[in-house]
C-alpha cells in the first residue's frame, strides 16, 4: 500500500470486486479492516474481544452488498462493528479487563489520571480495571469519543439514540470513572 493512500481509497476497489462476488477481494478486504476492528472490539468487549470481532466481520461479509457508497466502507464498518461489540459486550456475564495498549491512550480522559501518569505500568492496569467496570453503555461512549475522536452527533447516529443522551452518557462514563479513580 502507498504510504499516501488513504485507507478507503484502497478499500474501495476491493469493496466493488467483493460486492461482485469476487472471493479473494473479499478475504482481502476483510484482512484490511481486521486490525480496525479489533481496535474498537477490544475496550468495548474486553472479555469477549474475539467474539466481538467474529461477529462484526460476519456482519460486514453478510451486509458488504448493501453498501452503496465502497468510499464510506470505513466508516459502515465502524457502525458495524460498536453494533456488534456493545451486543457481544451485553451477554458477557463477567467482565474482565481491556487491552492495555488502547487503554493507555484514556490516561489522558481525566486530569486526576494525567496527573498520576508517573505511575507508569501501575495506573495502565488501574485505568484498565477502572474502564472495564463501567458498563458496556459508558465504556462505549469513551472509546467513541477519546479513542476514535467522534462528536456527540455522530456518536448519536452510530449508536442509534438521540444526541442528548450521549451527552448525558459521556458525562455519566467520565463521572464514575473520577469517582473510582479517587478511590
Amino acid at each position: 500500500m502507498d504510504d499516501d493512500a488513504r485507507p478507503w481509497d484502497v478499500a474501495a476497489p476491493l469493496v466493488r470486486a467483493a460486492q461482485r462476488g469476487d472471493a479473494l477481494a473479499m478475504d482481502d478486504l476483510l484482512g484490511l479492516v481486521t486490525p480496525y476492528v479489533t481496535r474498537l472490539c477490544a475496550p468495548i468487549a474486553p472479555a469477549d474481544t474475539a467474539d466481538a470481532v467474529q461477529e462484526s466481520l460476519l456482519a460486514v461479509f453478510r451486509g458488504l452488498r448493501g453498501l452503496r457508497d465502497p468510499l464510506a466502507f470505513y466508516g459502515w464498518v465502524r457502525a458495524v462493528t460498536v453494533r456488534e461489540a456493545v451486543r457481544v459486550a451485553r451477554r458477557t456475564a463477567g467482565e474482565t479487563p481491556a487491552d492495555p495498549e488502547q487503554i493507555t491512550r484514556l490516561r489522558d480522559l481525566l486530569p486526576a489520571a494525567a496527573e498520576a501518569a508517573g505511575a507508569g505500568t501501575e495506573l495502565t492496569t488501574e485505568v484498565r480495571d477502572l474502564l472495564a467496570r463501567l458498563p458496556v453503555r459508558h465504556r462505549t461512549v469513551l472509546v467513541l469519543r477519546d479513542l476514535e475522536g467522534l462528536d456527540e452527533r455522530t456518536m448519536a447516529e452510530l449508536l442509534d439514540i438521540p444526541e442528548g443522551t450521549v451527552k448525558s452518557r459521556l458525562s455519566r462514563a467520565r463521572s464514575s470513572f473520577r469517582k473510582a479513580w479517587t478511590r
